[in-house]
């Protein structure tokens, strides 16, 4: 017993003596290779942003060429250099080929932030196999693929920084986001676990743990069943303050958590409480989320089509929901986030003829 006692004492004072080390004498990324996935907009342009601000040469991908190219000018004006490659996540191939090309660039790649990812809105009842599917495919192997191509050269230099961008989703399964947080709380169980077994080799992941953010990311999220009413019902949530972060502010504290090695960082004191308040008390938050779901849009009978949220917006027409989502829609202007991508061109496009 006295044993065990002096153990956890002495880990203990370990762990607290690293923890003020971290905070003390943060890593100085000035001259090192960072690559951001979902780098052309949102969240992962502005930690893309910090990267560059805090002296390193920056690469970011993503599928829409002519986002990475509007992602490219903005990114020039805060110094480095700047890579951009079109690159689908989910697809292991692509994302080899991704690792290599900016390593012959750049010689090697020191930080890797795991950020792409796709949101789903809409109840289980009009949600397919394949909506399941493509959230794995990008937020779970997603990580996965670029963790595991890039690991052997972090392993060889003995350091190597990773941060995953999971969500307050990936704790807690938010009714009707049942893709989005079923893979995002695969993407935490891969992320604590990698943290714990790569820190022998100098390496740190760091899990992101995000609540809601006003990036401008509601218009492209995919809304399923009642297309307005799911618009209408998500979008203000990701934009009012109180309710939802400023986007500029989380990446700074993700570059910051970066930067310390931290193993967990959870952005906004929403998502930190509500964290804590499930892990106290998980069968009284699932309770208290079935309440919640309650008050959200029903299903559309036999609906499984998905519409972006700048598709959703423009039906809608709503001027209560246009000023409850001020905010955001600043956001997404400021963040790359207006303009529909080639894909979602080409869909709308189909669904014309």
């Amino acid at each position: 017993m006295g044993l065990m006692k002096n153990l956890l004492l002495t880990g203990g004072t370990l762990l607290a003596v690293r923890e003020i080390q971290r905070r003390i004498a943060p890593a100085d990324l000035q001259g090192q290779t960072a690559l951001v996935t979902g780098g052309s907009r949102g969240l992962g342009l502005l930690v893309s942003r910090e990267l560059a601000r805090a002296g390193c040469n920056v690469a970011i991908c993503a599928r829409d060429a002519d986002e990475l190219e509007r992602a490219r000018a903005d990114l020039a004006r805060y110094g480095g250099q700047v890579e951009t490659v079109v690159c689908d996540v989910s697809d292991q191939l692509q994302v080899r080929r991704m690792i290599e090309r900016v390593t012959i660039r750049f010689g090697q790649i020191d930080v890797l932030v795991n950020n792409a990812g796709v949101i789903q809105v809409g109840p289980v009842e009009n949600q397919t196999l394949d909506d399941f599917r493509m959230a794995m495919d990008v937020m779970y192997w997603g990580v996965v693929y670029p963790t595991l191509a890039v690991l052997p050269q972090m392993r060889a230099r003995g350091y190597g920084r990773i941060a995953n961008v999971t969500s307050i989703g990936g704790k807690i399964s938010v009714p009707h986001l049942l893709p989005y947080s079923s893979a995002k709380f695969a993407a935490v169980g891969f992320s604590e676990g990698l943290a714990a077994e790569v820190a022998k080799d100098g390496i740190t992941a760091t899990t992101i743990v995000p609540g809601l953010m006003r990036t401008g990311s509601h218009f492209h999220a995919l809304f399923k069943g009642e297309h307005e009413a799911e618009y209408g019902a998500f979008a203000p949530a990701a934009s009012l303050p109180l309710v939802s972060m400023d986007a500029e502010r989380a990446a700074e504290q993700i570059v910051q958590s970066i930067r310390r090695g931290e193993s967990v960082r959870c952005l906004g004191i929403t998502a930190a409480l509500a964290s804590r308040f499930h892990g106290l008390f998980p069968g009284t938050t699932v309770e208290l989320l079935g309440l919640v779901n309650r008050l959200l849009p029903g299903p559309a009978r036999g609906a499984t089509d998905a519409m972006p949220g700048y598709r959703a917006r423009a039906r809608l027409d709503s001027r209560l929901v246009e000023a409850a989502t001020t905010l955001g829609r600043k956001a997404a202007e400021r963040f790359n986030e207006t303009r529909p991508t080639a894909q979602e061109r080409q869909t709308a496009a189909q669904h014309a003829e």
